[in-house]
């Protein structure tokens, strides 16, 4: 099985149960502080300690290239942590583990260099849980550690790559010697022209067509020249990797197109189909759901009166009618949305094949499932004030035990079958 991680000069290393990764904050806990309102001086204080070995100096290095990542600083960010990943590719998240004195279940992430969009943030998630995350970055142009610490599942959770990084994961998630989740080469598949065209003849999906197309075709097409575009709008546009929002924008005419490119750089772009959603009181509505082992869990839905619905600009502290619709659809999801969408949610998981996954979406005027985007990154969290958003910690609670449970089953079988060689 090592042979084809060895063909892209990985072999799979040793595991060690008693081997103890330098700690870091990671990623959740100082997300946690910025939604509170901490600026960067706080993090940094956050994060203030004094490193006893190079390994340790890394963490410290990587915790603080989280910071600046949060705070938007994303050159330094990028530079800080490359410093760190020279010394050191693997670190463990120094909260979420311990329970009541239980042996926390042993979770090895796989991710890849990047800011907290580039992996599946699951430190969001194994915070609430008796669960030991170690992150083990694979750096292009660097091999493997030679140890690691013994685990009872690892968890692939890189989501963004070229075809060299795609290769060499899924190769290693073919050799890994524990049980692995989330295959590489299906969440390759996940750019959005991919999962456009995949899910196009689904009869109860609305998956709008979705291109990738360079600037110099953009600016063929504003010229009036024949493009892969449509003649006019509405359609909606965004950089290529570009996330949460960053520079989206409708535009209706090839004039508003051309304005668009003057203001945005850029060399390539996916270009979207717009579909209106807006309800019949006027109000745009978008969902997030997690898929945990195929079953979806709502993590949350926003209220909007505008089209580009995030949840940090939705509104949410500040209407209570729309958190109580939030509380009601978090209630009556499992008999209410997820019943409607049956269908749609069981093609979902015939086409992602991945053991989790998240999708944001809206339900069409004629009741089919308008799907945004389908992502292993997404956020899934409990930041909110538990005073105006009491009802979403049952919720999440439940959804982050269903993930746990997933874990130790995977966990388990795999001991089950060792037992019984």
């Amino acid at each position: 099985m090592q042979n084809a991680a060895q063909a892209f000069g990985d072999i799979i290393p040793a595991l060690l149960p008693d081997l103890v990764p330098p700690l870091i904050n990671g990623t959740a806990l100082q997300a946690h502080l910025v939604h509170d309102g901490h600026g960067l001086e706080d993090l940094l204080r956050f994060n203030d300690r004094a490193p006893q070995s190079v390994t340790e100096d890394a963490a410290l290095s990587y915790d603080i290239s989280i910071a600046l990542h949060l705070r938007f600083r994303p050159a330094q960010a990028e530079a800080m942590q490359r410093q760190a990943l020279r010394n050191c590719q693997l670190f463990r998240v120094a909260s979420g583990f311990g329970h009541m004195g239980e042996r926390p279940l042993r979770l090895l992430a796989v991710v890849a260099p990047g800011d907290f969009m580039v992996n599946t943030p699951l430190d969001f998630i194994t915070q609430h849980l008796n669960v030991r995350l170690d992150l083990l970055f694979v750096v292009p142009g660097l091999p493997l550690p030679r140890v690691l610490p013994d685990h009872d599942v690892a968890f692939f959770a890189v989501g963004e790559g070229d075809s060299a990084a795609w290769h060499r994961l899924d190769a290693l998630h073919r050799s890994w010697p524990r049980p692995a989740l989330n295959r590489p080469s299906r969440i390759a598949q996940l750019s959005r022209d991919s999962v456009a065209r995949g899910l196009a003849d689904v009869c109860s999906i609305c998956s709008p067509p979705s291109v990738r197309v360079s600037r110099t075709g953009l600016m063929a097409h504003c010229a009036g020249h024949p493009s892969q575009l449509e003649a006019e709008g509405p359609m909606i546009i965004r950089p290529v990797n570009s996330h949460a929002g960053r520079e989206l924008e409708r535009f209706d005419t090839r004039a508003d197109l051309a304005a668009y490119l003057n203001r945005v750089s850029g060399t390539d772009f996916f270009v979207t189909r717009f579909v209106d959603y807006c309800g019949q009181d006027g109000m745009f509505r978008k969902y997030r759901i997690a898929f945990i082992d195929g079953a979806p869990f709502l993590c949350h839905m926003a209220v909007s009166p505008y089209w580009m619905v995030h949840y940090l600009n939705a509104g949410m502290n500040e209407h209570a009618a729309r958190r109580a619709e939030e509380a009601q659809a978090m209630a009556d999801f499992d008999h209410g949305f997820a019943q409607r969408h049956q269908a749609a949610f069981a093609a979902l998981n015939r086409w992602m094949d991945l053991d989790y996954f998240q999708i944001d979406c809206a339900e069409t005027e004629d009741g089919r499932l308008l799907v945004f985007e389908v992502d292993v990154a997404a956020i899934v969290h409990l930041m909110e004030s538990p005073e105006l958003f009491a009802y979403k910690v049952p919720t999440m609670r439940r959804m982050f035990a269903a993930f746990e449970t997933m874990l130790r089953r995977h966990a388990h079988q795999a001991t089950t079958a060792l037992e019984l060689v």
